[in-house]
């Protein structure tokens, strides 16, 4: 499929005056919060301002922000440099709203070994709830090494993010333990054992509280003023907020009219024939005369659909050659989430990813819910090989599926399955690719494999077979087998 490794300057200005314009937002601040503000009383639960229409009034950061807090000692015996504090956090407090929490500090390269809770308190109610676990192995979802993404200077080290709801007050703790001491927690430790000492906690440890705003006004921006693309496009034009929008609406015109906020489903007959179109001039006459094997597309929720901030993310787009295989991932962020909140889950993990861990964008090309819906991740173009940030070591040529929620004890939906697999039938079947077969994917490095090594691989893997770590969990990646079958009947093979 050629033509992918440029953007048109031309369909992008042409979009911007064709793009119906969405309704401007409040401004919102995405900078990290100052120690005063982040401390000011939020209004208590069960208040008039708890109402999204007092919350506007109240707060102009509910169309959109991140609250970024530093982290405290929690021993009582002052850390110090010779002896960094094992245990950090934050009290019981007062915020404003937010839906979603994470952790992140100063080096992408260091790992928190030990164990994050959080409590939050739920807007409306004032309840408080239990402590909850926060996913700390968040290292293999990221940009390859000596990519342009990862060596930013903007890219920090985080957990996964969980999603909380419609929350207003916060509690912390972050405890350092060894992986022996870690294991033990959770079980029952028999005896009296001298277990190795704690290794010190990552240095700038800061809590981030994001609120994806209201679906009605989220994908305006709260950086109205041009930007200048990141990293290596540090030198080309700045983009408005408006072109970025058309940007993103564009780079999918060849599938749906500009400004559309879902690319409707096709049978096979007219995916053979979209087929043929994205290809012009790219297949030789034998592969013309063959049968393609592509499954009907699927409805796909644009990024205008779930209001997708185009402020947020850098502009332009970037590309790998092809896709020859799809890695499947969890977001590991809860499964406590009802489907018509998927907008917000998905805005307040690409606002994470891109304001709280330095990514270009979202990193997952594609996103699925419990309910069976696809969602467009990176942008770029859902039926182009976007280069996205989901599998450390396996970017190129290849395309990331994130499911919503946390698989390794809770099983996966019917629905979220059949949409992994209608996917991929589709996607896969634009770059002639058999679902259920295998391929051979170069390493740019991973804790599992070394960089430079050829590795075969099924044509539709789990995020671990790149990179030794839990993700999908153990319950979505025994459904995988079904999911390659599926796919490769829907391609008609």
């Amino acid at each position: 499929m050629r033509g992918f490794l440029a953007s048109s300057i031309g369909v992008t200005c042409a979009a911007a005056l064709a793009l119906p314009l969405t309704p401007p937002a409040l401004a919102a601040t995405a900078r990290p919060v100052p120690a005063a503000e982040a401390a000011r009383p939020a209004p208590h639960a069960g208040t008039p301002a708890t109402t999204p229409a007092a919350r506007r009034a109240a707060e102009p950061s509910a169309a959109g922000s991140t609250q970024s807090l530093p982290l405290r000692p929690l021993t009582r015996d002052r850390a110090t440099s010779s002896a960094p504090a094992t245990e950090q956090g934050l009290s019981r407090r007062a915020v404003r709203h937010f839906s979603l929490v994470g952790v992140v500090w100063d080096d992408p390269d260091a790992e928190l070994h030990g164990r994050v809770q959080v409590r939050t308190r739920t807007a409306g109610t004032g309840t408080w709830s239990g402590w909850q676990d926060v996913e700390t192995h968040n290292a293999d979802h990221a940009a390859d090494r000596d990519t342009p993404e990862r060596t930013s200077g903007r890219v920090r080290g985080a957990t996964a993010p969980l999603w909380v709801g419609d929350s207003d007050g916060v509690e912390l703790r972050v405890r350092s333990e060894s992986d022996d001491s870690a294991a033990d927690s959770t079980g029952h430790a028999s005896g009296t054992r001298n277990l190795p000492a704690a290794p010190p906690l990552p240095s700038g440890l800061r809590l981030e509280l994001v609120d994806p705003g209201e679906d009605d006004d989220a994908s305006s921006g709260d950086e109205e003023e041009p930007r200048a693309a990141g990293g290596a496009n540090a030198g080309t034009p700045a983009l408005t907020e408006t072109s970025a929008v058309a940007e993103a609406s564009a780079a999918n015109a060849d599938l749906a009219p500009l400004g559309a906020t879902e690319i409707a489903a096709l049978n096979r007959a007219e995916s053979e024939q979209e087929y043929l179109a994205l290809n012009p001039g790219a297949l030789t006459e034998r592969q013309l005369r063959a049968k393609p094997y592509v499954g009907p597309r699927p409805g796909i929720v644009t990024r205008r659909g779930w209001g997708a901030n185009e402020g947020l993310r850098e502009s332009g787009f970037r590309y790998t050659k092809k896709v020859k295989a799809a890695f499947v991932h969890h977001t590991a962020s809860g499964n406590n989430y009802s489907c018509s909140q998927v907008p917000s889950l998905i805005r307040s993990i690409y606002r994470y990813h891109v304001k709280s861990m330095g990514w270009r964008d979202i990193g997952y090309n594609f996103l699925i819910d419990k309910c069976g819906k696809i969602y467009e991740g990176r942008a770029g173009g859902v039926a182009k090989p976007v280069l996205g940030a989901h599998t450390l070591g396996f970017n190129s040529n290849s395309m990331g599926i994130a499911v919503l929620g946390s698989y390794g004890a809770t099983k996966p939906s019917k629905s979220a399955v059949k949409a992994v697999a209608r996917l991929t039938a589709w996607k896969l079947g634009l770059y002639r690719v058999n679902p259920k077969g295998k391929t051979t994917l170069k390493s740019a490095g991973s804790n599992l494999h070394r960089k430079g090594k050829k590795v075969r691989l099924n044509v539709i893997s789990g995020h671990r077979d790149g990179f030794k770590t839990e993700c999908p969990g153990r319950k979505l990646y025994g459904k995988l087998g079904s999911a390659r079958s599926k796919a490769a009947r829907y391609q008609g093979r």
